[in-house]
């Protein structure tokens, strides 16, 4: 085992540019922790936030930006059960990743997918968490139902479309131009409605005979929030993971009365470890076989060098991409 290692440090809050690499020392891994040898790690919009100074880490986590990865298992931490040294993992991490080596909680860490490589397998953990905690549990999303995504060609949106529709949803989203469109189409999306040219109510309830969908995810917030309210049917569940526009709201929020609808949310970082872990297995049961079989798969947009990562955070935020950005780091 080397005793320093690459990562990415940030150097005071802003903009991309303060995402510096830097050598220090490779962690230990405490009781019931994994030491990762990161091959891959994805990039997701908290990092952005965390850079920006307005996403801290919890108390006691790795001020190393990055929130997934995947690589193999080269120490293990007194307690660790089920996974052992060479194994292949990608996990859910509350930090750290943005480096060659990490550490993992072993409840959060679940096995690479059989044909699936590391740097597709990085790209799973942060949206598929997400994604199954909040529209599959928190919106108790079923099958027959119909489902609205904002943000469809995200990360967030192009695995909430791809896991809504093989769980037998109609599945709409929106979207921000020609080519983002058909690509959700592609995934599964029923319609792919251009936020900047129609009215993504009016569509949905067209689509839908008035009725409205029954489920929302929602991280753009603002004024937005009234809007989905409209767009919900009877009974529906706004699902809210994030406030792009603002958290600020003014709405008619008779509405919810009216329509008896559930307006829930949730952020998954500073959640416990065992709660993190029960998702995790649920997500082994329920979408493994599905990524397995590759009925759903993360979409990579890009990939980058783990030394280029302030270009990746460009990428990210221009919202040019669609799908995933993941780091490498050439091990």
């Amino acid at each position: 085992m080397p005793r320093t290692m690459r990562y990415i440090e940030i150097e005071k809050p802003g903009g991309p540019e303060v995402l510096v690499p830097r050598e220090g020392p490779v962690p230990e891994p405490g009781a019931g922790e994994l030491l990762v040898e990161v091959a891959a790690a994805g990039v997701n919009r908290p990092d952005a936030l965390q850079r920006a100074g307005d996403y801290p880490p919890p108390p006691g986590a790795s001020e190393v930006p990055g929130l997934e990865l995947a690589g193999r298992v080269v120490e293990t931490g007194a307690g660790c059960e089920r996974f052992k040294v060479g194994d292949a993992v990608c996990a859910l991490v509350t930090g750290g990743a943005y480096a060659e080596y990490c550490l993992v909680p072993e409840p959060q860490a679940l096995p690479v997918p059989d044909g699936y490589s590391m740097t597709e397998a990085a790209a799973i953990p942060e949206t598929y968490f997400t994604v199954w905690s909040n529209v599959f549990e928190r919106g108790a999303l079923k099958s027959g139902e119909t489902f609205l995504v904002h943000g469809g060609s995200s990360g967030i949106g192009t695995t909430a479309i791809q896991l809504a529709k093989a769980r037998g949803t109609r599945v709409f989203c929106t979207v921000g131009n020609a080519e983002k469109q058909e690509a959700c189409r592609k995934l599964g999306a029923e319609r792919a409605i251009d936020y900047k040219k129609e009215d993504f109510v009016e569509v949905v309830k067209a689509a839908t005979g008035k009725k409205g969908v029954d489920v929302v995810l929602d991280m753009v917030g603002g004024s937005y929030v009234e809007r989905n309210l409209k767009a919900l049917a009877q009974d529906g569940r706004l699902v809210q993971i994030a406030w792009l526009e603002s958290p600020k709201v003014t709405a008619n929020f008779a509405l919810l009365m009216l329509k008896r609808l559930t307006w829930t949310g949730s952020t998954l970082r500073a959640r416990p470890i065992e709660e993190k872990g029960r998702i995790a297995r649920e997500l082994e049961r329920e979408v493994w076989p599905l990524l397995r079989a590759r009925d759903v798969a993360p979409l990579i947009d890009r990939t980058f060098p783990l030394e280029e990562a302030a270009a990746a955070h460009a990428l990210m935020e221009s919202s040019g991409h669609i799908g995933k950005i993941v780091l490498e780091t050439g091990r």
